[in-house]
């Protein structure tokens, strides 16, 4: 079963735009540095400055690589101006389905 990083990140209301820009450029560079690496960014309805991400990795091991990596640290800076809060998880899969 694979492994899941999971962001909670909330936003300065009015930087939306430009978070989502710069959890893009993050996203494109972790696929370079990490060949199959996939990622998902959620916008939350409801508050509209929280957003969701998350990807599957194959293994912990990878997942702890990249969170020492300059792509994960310089990508996290480039948007630390731009949150109130981020709060990170590391998930195993319990069950899927399909």
């Amino acid at each position: 079963m694979a492994v899941y990083t999971l962001g909670i990140w909330l936003v300065h209301p009015g930087r939306e735009n430009d978070f989502v820009q710069a959890w893009r450029d993050l996203a494109r560079k972790t696929e370079e540095d990490y060949p199959g690496a996939r990622a998902v960014l959620m916008h939350d309805r409801d508050v509209r400055n929280r957003f969701i991400s998350t990807g599957p990795w194959e293994s912990l091991e990878q997942i702890e690589q990249w969170r020492s990596s300059a792509t994960f640290t310089q990508g996290v800076e480039a948007m630390r101006e731009l949150l109130e809060h981020f709060e990170g998880r590391t998930l195993d899969e319990a069950a899927s389905v399909g």
